[in-house]
């Protein structure tokens, strides 16, 4: 074995298990493994999960909040602030705030994103450049899919089919789509349409930012059934994506479930962006604020796929963010009110097994013998306190390797106290974390 990990916790209910590595894939998964690696780690009884998955992440508008803060907080203004600093980007300053959102993700144990660089005459194709020249630099570290994303349009905005197109030439491997920033719902449409045309083109998946608003008034924002029927016209079914998805949150539910049943029959997963859906929207409402989430719950129980991800990492449209999927999944069980230890365990799928079938990988991904060795070790014995203590990722390994390291030391001093020490001079922390690339 290239890799043994002693005494991890897959399951709550069952003994610790050591996990075997060779050649980049788990090789065995077994209670004392009787053989030896040429490394070996004592994992000391903590909690093993599959790497998260980051299905939707927008690397090239990273860290942006302090260069024109927003004053209101709105979509519109979210819209206009980052359409005038991307038209200021620059591929140094781009490569440095993608990659620290990189290591951040890295460091919380995610081993895939999907990102959504911006394909557009504002920006150009930085964004596709600069994705695809990190994912070769952080191959061994994570994989990174890249999405041909037209922000600005594609009917309404001229020159934009040809870019997606030199976009998929440079190495973006999913078609992107933003239907519902079109003028009319006929333009909305043919929009979809496109997408579907260059998508069976090359052979490509599909992933739209879709129904972004918080009701369903204006078609433009209810294009998911329009999407769904295309998905099965075209025989793309568990091969779209959808994120956002918020108007459908409004519907009453005798509107809602035919909606539901035609995903599900689609095979579309969803992507549903918490920090930004929530800090987004319900801004007009003066009485019961909405939270501006698509229907989890409802989706879920109808069968659909739904994965959660984190979207924006400190910009107008998310000012906050560490790129921690279990930070991001603590919030969304908040929202939708996901609190027993089975909904718990849903919201930890959400970003591992169902968001590893959202982005496509979902046959070649988990903890089971043959599967990649991408995986974490968390700094908790018990799996169902993942969610709830937000534990450091001691260890992330990516086709068997260590991608990164944390370790949290902290003591507390109920009898060392002196009373003129210096503030923190007894409350020693040490937090180190690294990714080496």
């Amino acid at each position: 074995m290239d890799m043994i990990i002693r005494r991890v916790r897959i399951e709550d209910d069952k003994p610790l298990v050591d996990i075997g590595i060779k050649d980049g894939r788990i090789a065995a998964i077994e209670e004392q493994l009787d053989r030896t690696g040429t490394e070996e780690i004592d994992a000391g009884g903590c909690v093993a999960l599959p790497g998260f998955i980051e299905a939707h992440l927008h690397l090239e508008k990273a860290f942006l909040h302090r260069r024109m803060p927003a004053r209101l907080g709105t979509l519109e203004e979210a819209i206009r602030v980052t359409g005038i600093l991307k038209s200021k980007q620059e591929r140094k300053d781009v490569l440095e705030r993608s990659r620290r959102v990189l290591d951040m993700a890295i460091t919380s144990g995610t081993t895939l994103i999907r990102a959504h660089p911006d394909v557009d005459p504002i920006q150009n194709l930085i964004g596709v450049e600069t994705a695809v020249e990190l994912r070769e630099e952080y191959r061994d570290l994570i994989d990174l899919q890249i999405v041909a994303f037209p922000q600005e349009g594609i009917l309404k905005t001229p020159g934009v089919v040809e870019l997606m197109e030199k976009a998929i030439e440079l190495g973006a491997d999913v078609v992107g789509g933003c239907p519902y920033n079109e003028v009319s719902w006929d333009d909305t449409k043919k929009h979809i349409d496109t997408v579907f045309a260059m998508a069976m083109k090359h052979n490509l998946p599909v992933d739209m930012h879709a129904d972004f608003s918080d009701d369903a008034s204006d078609q433009r924002f209810m294009s998911a059934e329009y999407t769904a029927r295309k998905t099965i016209e075209t025989g793309y079914q568990g091969r779209v994506a959808l994120g956002h998805v918020t108007s459908p949150g409004s519907l009453e539910p005798e509107k809602l479930k035919p909606l539901i049943d035609l995903l599900r029959e689609a095979d579309i997963a969803i992507i549903t962006l918490p920090a930004t859906d929530v800090y987004l929207g319900g801004r007009k409402d003066v009485v019961n604020q909405r939270r501006g989430l698509t229907p989890v719950r409802a989706l879920r129980a109808g069968g659909v796929n739904v994965a959660y991800a984190s979207n924006n990492v400190r910009n107008a449209f998310t000012p906050f963010g560490k790129a921690d999927p279990l930070v991001i999944g603590n919030m969304l069980a908040h929202l939708i009110q996901f609190g027993t230890p089975d909904h718990q365990a849903e919201i930890l799928k959400m970003s591992t097994t169902d968001a590893a079938r959202a982005v496509g990988i979902g046959k070649d991904y988990g903890l089971a013998v043959g599967k990649p060795a991408d995986l974490m070790i968390l700094d908790t014995q018990v799996v169902a306190d993942a969610l709830l203590d937000i534990p450091a990722r001691s260890w992330v390994f990516k086709r068997g390797r260590v991608a990164a390291m944390t370790k949290h030391e902290t003591k507390i001093c109920r009898t060392c106290g002196h009373a003129h020490a210096e503030p923190h001079a007894h409350a020693k922390t040490k937090k180190t974390a690294s990714a080496t690339h």
